[in-house]
Parts: C-alpha cells; sequence; structure tokens
C-alpha cells in the first residue's frame, strides 16, 4: 500500500470520528490505489462500491485538506464520479 493511501485512509478515519458511510463509495487515486469508505469506517481496498470518485493525488489532497470543495472539484472535472450520485453528495458532505 502507498503512503499517499495509508495516510488518506488516516485522515478520513479521523474525520469521521468513528462513525461509518451510509452507503459505500470506492475514490480511485490515480497511479496510487483505492480506498473503501463504508459502514465499517475506511480501508484502502479496491471493492464494488455504489460510487466511485476518481482523482488524481493533487485533488485528492486538497479535498481531504478542505482547500477544494469536493463539488467545486467535480464542476471543474478534476473529480470524476460515477455511479450513486446521492452517495457521492453524502460523501461530499463528509469530506467538507
Amino acid at each position: 500500500m502507498s503512503e499517499v493511501i495509508t495516510a488518506a485512509v488516516d485522515a478520513l478515519n479521523k474525520k469521521l470520528d468513528g462513525e461509518g458511510f451510509d452507503g459505500t463509495a470506492k475514490f480511485v487515486i490515480e497511479d496510487e490505489g483505492s480506498i473503501i469508505i463504508d459502514e465499517a469506517g475506511v480501508r484502502a481496498g479496491d471493492d464494488d462500491a455504489d460510487v466511485t470518485l476518481s482523482a488524481d493525488t493533487e485533488t485528492f489532497q486538497q479535498i481531504l485538506e478542505g482547500d477544494l470543495n469536493p463539488t467545486t472539484a467535480f464542476m471543474s472535472g478534476k473529480l470524476a464520479i460515477d455511479g450513486d450520485m446521492g452517495a457521492a453528495m453524502r460523501l461530499g458532505g463528509v469530506l467538507s
């Protein structure tokens, strides 16, 4: 597992503060790997998900740090979303 994925799992688990996510989301970070977010929390993985979000490392880090709104990233083409848009919106609320 890459250092980027490990750091992202830790940061997202802190953001969730012990809470799970209603649904299953996968965040694919280009050239690094993927993260699964579900009712159990956050972990590295490549399972099937309700929604898949894809971005490069820089975009993902900006979203995670609060420097880039997930909706803005999507609208500007920096974040691709495939699947349940409702789940993506709920995840955006968690990431903000």
